[in-house]
């Protein structure tokens, strides 16, 4: 009994020091991720707002001397000999920076000083690209090579990845929450990675901050003319989320098969890369207009203030299709925003939404469509637009991720649970 008596008060010892030491685990985690994102927020914000303003300054450049379009084939050469020169560093892109978040691929520090200059000189030449490929690649490779250099394991390397991502992308859309879901999310759908969620959420404010000391203006549009979710427009939202998703499986398909059909048509990177950028300038030349050359924020306002051309959106695919084909750099996210924007614009107006409400829908549906993230997509809608129609958009953002099928940007992305009943499947986005 007394032997019984010592051995329950050893037993109580052994569970109070192994509940100590537990809680001190906790706080050491906690900690580490404070300083190690705070720091990480810091250089990834900084670089992403010197990386957003150089894009302002060679758009605006681009725009007071549009003659410049016209070296666009020879920015291609340059960026193909850019990169042909890292070739030994493997295929460069954000797909890799997706498989470092949820593997053993590494992501080489040269990724970003590549992805910084060949995405400037794609926007000072009128290419039709985004920034988010960048912010990704620029953050992904940060975040991975502090990683390398603090010598962390595997499972924090991961989380470091995801924060890095979510920092440069934070600086460069001034959306901080919906930077840090999306790095979370978009790597496997339908798993979430809550152990990256306090790195990933003091990156991307740390990095807000530092976008705002830098002058850069968070992407919010505060002139769009909401609507409250009565029932006929839920109805019309939906049918316009069904025909958004509709159009992102259109944009994602025409993304990769014009890829693939470049690299066969034509296997020489530079040829290729010449040739793209001279369709792009015979085709800014026959439409008259130089709307669909770069980022083309500017046609992205217009839609949502009500106005927007029929055929915007088509144009915008095919100019965005050639250009990533062709091998100019970026991403495909705000030409993503502008083709759901002036869609949302003319097919709302057709349904009877307000228009400039419609390409508010529009802007985040197609998001959802191809990025396959629902939660950041609702959280973008509530970020850009306010919380007055988040009923509206997180209906929207529902009918367009579950419409949208297996169709993706990301040929990387891994779609782990079906969109239509609780299997497991483990996809590669189409």
């Amino acid at each position: 009994m007394v032997f019984g008596f010592f051995l329950e008060k050893e037993g109580k010892n052994v569970n109070k020091d192994n509940a100590l030491k537990g809680s001190f685990g906790y706080i050491k985690a906690f900690l580490k991720w404070v300083v190690i994102a705070s720091a990480l927020g810091l250089f990834g914000g900084t670089v992403g707002s010197v990386f957003h303003k150089s894009i302002e300054f060679v758009t605006d450049f681009r725009i007071e001397h549009p003659w410049i379009i016209f070296l666009l084939p020879i920015g291609g050469l340059v960026i193909s000999f850019i990169y042909w020169i890292c070739r030994k560093k493997g295929h460069i892109d954000t797909n890799r920076v997706i498989e470092a978040a949820r593997s053993d691929e590494k992501v080489p520090l040269v990724m970003a000083p590549l992805i910084f200059v060949s995405t400037v000189i794609t926007h000072l030449l009128g290419g039709s690209a985004g920034r988010e490929g960048a912010a990704l690649q620029l953050g992904g490779s940060i975040g991975y090579n502090m990683g390398k250099l603090l010598r962390l394991k595997k499972e924090d390397t991961h989380s470091i990845v995801m924060a890095g991502m979510s920092s440069v992308f934070s600086a460069l859309f001034g959306t901080p929450i919906t930077a840090a879901v999306f790095s979370l999310e978009v790597v496997s759908v339908g798993i979430f990675h809550y152990a990256g969620l306090l790195p990933c959420i003091i990156s991307a404010f740390v990095a807000y901050r530092v976008s705002l000391w830098f002058g850069s203006v968070p992407t919010h549009f505060d002139f769009v003319n909401l609507q409250p979710p009565e029932f006929h427009i839920m109805t019309k939202a939906i049918i316009l989320a069904i025909l958004c998703a509709i159009v992102s499986i259109a944009f994602c398909v025409s993304i990769k098969k014009c890829e693939k059909f470049a690299k066969r048509f034509c296997p020489n990177k530079f040829l290729r890369a010449f040739l793209g950028g001279a369709i792009i300038v015979v085709l800014t030349v026959l439409v008259g207009t130089y709307d669909y050359n770069g980022a083309g924020m500017k046609v992205i306002e217009r839609a949502l203030g009500g106005t927007a051309s029929p055929w915007a959106f088509i144009l915008k695919i095919i100019f965005t299709s050639i250009t990533i084909a062709a091998g100019f750099k970026g991403g495909e996210i705000v030409p993503t925003f502008f083709i759901g924007a002036t869609f949302g614009c003319f097919a709302g107006g057709l349904l009877g939404l307000d228009a400039g409400f419609g390409a508010a829908i529009g802007f985040v549906a197609m998001f959802c469509g191809v990025v396959n993230c629902p939660i950041a997509s609702i959280i973008l809608a509530l970020e850009a637009f306010g919380s007055e129609s988040i009923v509206v958009f997180a209906a929207v953002c529902a009918v367009s991720f579950m419409m949208s099928g297996y169709f993706g940007l990301y040929k990387s992305q891994r779609i782990v649970y079906s969109k239509l009943t609780e299997e497991y499947v483990d996809k590669k986005t189409k």
